[in-house]
């Protein structure tokens, strides 16, 4: 029979006991820890995306702006957009891209071409435009992709699309040299 002293040293040690603390402590806060750096990880890989598509439309804008782009097709003019991605949307089949003339720069008006309430993955809802314009023209280009977004998070996920994607986009107006 265990005397009560003795009891009480038994569970006075058990309790005092800190050898297990510290993988129990990390097994508390690495899921949050490995969690938030994934979150960081992903936000930063699509703030990323979404500035060198910025700079690939502006960058292949440039062609349209000299009236080089009244001798090329829309596909002569992805590719250039494309060839400035550096592979970070993958194929370039997928990107959505309408160049429009438009009458002033006032008169800018953006669509998004997809409807971002659709259930399931859907088609572009507006259709893709080539009209580089003349002279002097003012011209809008609009390009986006459907990004996949790698970490889902639940509600916590940056994807605004239903079928899990992110809708990145950029839109660069400006006015034709009088070439």
């Amino acid at each position: 029979m265990v005397r009560a002293s003795s009891r009480r040293k038994l569970v006075y040690a058990a309790l005092h006991d800190t050898r297990g603390a510290t993988a129990v402590e990390f097994a508390l806060l690495a899921f949050p820890f490995f969690g938030l750096i994934a979150a960081i990880l992903q936000t930063s890989l699509v703030f990323i995306s979404s500035q060198v598509l910025e700079s690939a439309v502006i960058d292949a804008s440039r062609y349209v702006r000299i009236g080089e782009a009244r001798k090329q097709s829309t596909d002569e003019y992805k590719k250039r957009i494309c060839d400035r991605l550096y592979g970070l949307f993958g194929d370039c089949q997928d990107m959505h891209l309408r160049v429009d003339t438009i009458q002033t720069f006032k008169s800018t008006a953006p669509t998004i071409p997809v409807d971002i309430t659709c259930p399931a993955e859907c088609d572009w809802t507006t259709p893709e435009t080539w009209a580089p314009g003349g002279a002097s023209s003012v011209v809008m280009v609009q390009a986006y992709f459907r990004y996949p977004v790698p970490i889902p998070l639940g509600p916590l996920s940056i994807a605004n699309l239903a079928d899990g994607t992110r809708l990145i986009g950029s839109t660069f107006v400006f006015m034709n040299e009088p070439f």
